[in-house]
């Protein structure tokens, strides 16, 4: 490690502790820089400004999240290992709270750090290979964003309520209700039609060169309102 990364590394450190022994008001230009044993102006050498020092503390903190869902072990059953990813976030987010505030508790548009990206393409494997195995009644795009919104929302929630007054049966509900509703909670025939169409999809992203663009593209819009269909019925 160079005596640059060392130094970067120390400040990320000392950021992250002050993060999480006393909360996000502490984390200040003098504070960081006197616990990292450093300058000011080398933070912003560094980071630019401090909110690329708490991006990277964010980064840092989706780095544990995202190395705990990569030792997650898929089975054959993409449904179950859904069930496991969710687990896995909320319980990152009970540990470590304040990361968890700084990585999804102020989202902004068009801004998300490289780990999060990550852990979004991380999402969308999971619920694609629900697809494949044709068991989704809905989009990948759509499946995808209703189990990050539902599983972000609930894991703030908890955060919010003091430990002791914590009901654990609600993520465990929310996460059922959630991923039925994806599988194909609604009629037989409806969900038979969307898990069809969503499946034809994955199959169909294995075998690029049968369509061209603009037909991939148009059948891809097709496909979608076949998958999303079931959401509005």
């Amino acid at each position: 490690m160079s005596e640059r990364d060392e130094v970067r590394r120390r400040i990320i450190d000392s950021a992250t502790h002050l993060l999480q022994s006393q909360g996000r008001d502490a984390v200040t230009t003098r504070a960081v820089s006197a616990a990292a044993g450093v300058q000011p102006p080398t933070i912003y050498r560094l980071f630019t400004d401090m909110r690329g020092l708490l991006d990277a503390v964010a980064s840092d903190g989706f780095d544990t999240y995202l190395a705990r869902k990569h030792n997650q072990a898929l089975t054959d059953d993409p449904v179950e290992d859904l069930h496991t990813g969710w687990d896995l976030h909320v319980q990152f987010g009970l540990e470590h709270p304040a990361h968890y505030l700084l990585m999804c508790g102020q989202p902004l548009p068009g801004r998300r750090t490289e780990a999060a990206e990550l852990a979004s393409q991380r999402l969308h494997m999971l619920v694609g290979r629900i697809a494949a195995a044709g068991r989704l009644a809905v989009s990948v795009e759509t499946g995808a964003h209703m189990v990050h919104a539902a599983s972000t929302g609930v894991t703030l929630s908890l955060i919010g309520t003091a430990p002791e007054d914590r009901d654990f049966d609600v993520p465990r509900r929310l996460r059922e209700a959630t991923i039925s509703s994806i599988t194909g909670a609604a009629s037989t025939d409806t969900r038979d039609c969307a898990q069809r169409a969503v499946g034809l999809k994955a199959v169909l992203d294995e075998a690029p060169e049968l369509l061209t663009g603009g037909e991939r593209a148009l059948l891809d819009e097709l496909l979608d309102r076949l998958a999303d269909a079931v959401l509005i019925r």
